[in-house]
């Protein structure tokens, strides 16, 4: 995944930048970096690892080495940025969320002219947003390549630029798949992915991109440079997971609806009659906490924290270079509540289940620590589908997926024919794909949240939500 702040001011915002970027930190654990613009130094940029210390760290000494104006940052988990750049039309500081698909096609199309090159990174890897920047780099104007930018890439591109006269261009990728927002200070505009970034920093809210739109920021106002089209399609997974508590898209707040989610899985298990002889519920921590309180408190069931993780030292379970040690700290970080486990009936509910590993390892935790039995429930449906817009998950392959490798043990390639069936809890089909994860998982029983079910919990229309990972119903978008 991750994220970006930018801000355009009449004053120094080099602390609102650096704060803003660090509260998107949730969104990302590789890379970070910052661009200014001051009219006497003109542009300016840091990158930096950020795997093993976070931004904060990493980015203290920005405010010795950069003065700003204008200013943009970003978390990323994929490539180095923002990138200078300079075109025919504007030198320009550029950074992205997204993802493209069809970068091999791309690149290869541009080399073809014989005109360009791309510095390439270890591995012979094109950094995405070069690419990117080449992409808008073959029109005359930001407006016209960022839109022949999203037409030409297959997936997304949420954008920032910082140009070198200080203002900021802002673009929402095509489909409206992440939020995109402006807010309005005292000197001058934010422009953020989490709406509490920017009002924590004295911003109020000014207006939410639509898909595809194009703003120019400056200190003086908004200027709209491509209008918004009429399909949206932004992620469910924002709120079922990645997105932060306390963020609200499209008006929906996330943790609110974790506790409406919660609550549609306890009311389900009522009507089938199923795990009522429950001791305690819990949430896997973090994201699963809210939607366990949700479904606690419907069920009348106490919610107890029969295990808390360790992270004052290990905030972050995938530091060290290779799996087996990231395996181990996970480990380490569960601390068990004794009182709480032994000879206990216990529920837990998990944003989602993705690949499976680190839950089976949390389980076998519960079960060498006492437990009589560990119920799972999963926040929303099987993830059948790598997302093909964003890299919220490490999976490269759909077979990387627990559904699907199980759905391949249970029926071969005959399997891929019913998804539909499988993804359906009360199916013949759906039944034993529960049942199998139940086996290799060691759970007592597993039932996954439903998509009406997270569709409602939402509280927005169907066709305003991208649910490919679980349905694998691909977007469509009206090209302005």
């Amino acid at each position: 995944m991750g994220g970006f702040f930018g801000v355009s001011s009449k004053r120094d915002c080099l602390g609102d930048v650096f704060f803003g970027v660090d509260y998107h930190s949730h969104l990302g654990t590789k890379l970070a970096g910052m661009a200014a613009y001051d009219p006497e130094i003109g542009l300016q940029r840091e990158i930096h690892n950020i795997s093993d210390n976070p931004f904060r760290a990493k980015f203290t000494h920005v405010f010795n080495d950069m003065k700003a104006t204008s200013a943009i940052g970003c978390i990323s988990d994929t490539d180095p940025q923002p990138l200078l750049v300079r075109a025919s039309f504007a030198t320009y500081a550029i950074c992205m969320t997204g993802l493209i698909n069809n970068a091999k096609e791309l690149i290869d199309k541009y080399l073809s002219t014989g005109i360009g090159y791309f510095d390439v990174m270890t591995g012979g890897k094109v950094n995405s947003t070069e690419l990117l920047a080449s992409l808008i780099n073959e029109k005359d104007s930001f407006a016209e390549g960022i839109k022949f930018a999203h037409q030409a890439i297959e997936g997304t591109a949420s954008i920032l630029i910082l140009r070198d006269d200080g203002h900021i261009i802002a673009a929402r990728d095509r489909y409206g798949i992440l939020p995109v927002i402006i807010c309005k200070g005292e000197d001058g505009f934010a422009v953020t992915m989490e709406d509490f970034a920017a009002e924590k920093l004295g911003y109020e809210y000014y207006q939410e991109l639509g898909p595809g739109e194009v703003v120019d920021i400056s200190p003086e106002g908004v200027t709209r440079l491509v209008e918004p089209g009429k399909k949206k399609r932004i992620c469910a997974f924002l709120w079922s997971y990645y997105g932060y508590p306390t963020s609200t898209y499209e008006g929906v707040n996330v943790e609110t609806m974790r506790y409406r989610n919660g609550a549609i899985m306890a009311k389900t298990d009522v009507k089938n009659g199923v795990a009522q002889d429950i001791d305690y519920v819990g949430g896997v921590p973090d994201s699963g906490t809210p939607h366990a309180i949700g479904y606690a408190n419907e069920s009348h069931k106490p919610f107890a924290r029969a295990f808390i993780k360790y992270t004052p030292t290990w905030s972050r379970s995938f530091t060290p270079p290779n799996q087996k040690e990231r395996d181990r700290i996970a480990k380490m970080k569960q601390l068990p509540v004794h009182e709480l486990i032994e000879d206990k009936n216990l529920l837990f509910v998990d944003d989602s289940i993705v690949r499976g590993t680190q839950l089976r390892e949390t389980v076998e935790f519960l079960y060498n620590n006492g437990a009589k039995s560990v119920h799972i429930r999963s926040a929303c449906p099987p993830i059948m589908f790598k997302c093909k817009y964003l890299n919220f998950s490490r999976a490269k392959s759909d077979m990387e997926l627990i559904a699907r490798r199980v759905i391949m043990d249970l029926e071969g390639e005959e399997g891929v024919k019913h998804i539909d069936e499988y993804s359906d809890g009360s199916t013949e089909r759906g039944k034993k794909l529960k049942d199998a994860i139940c086996k290799m998982m060691g759970f007592t029983s597993l039932e996954y949240q439903s998509l009406e079910g997270v569709i409602k919990a939402i509280g927005l229309p169907e066709c305003e939500l991208c649910t490919y990972c679980w349905s694998g119903r691909e977007n469509e978008t009206d090209e302005n």
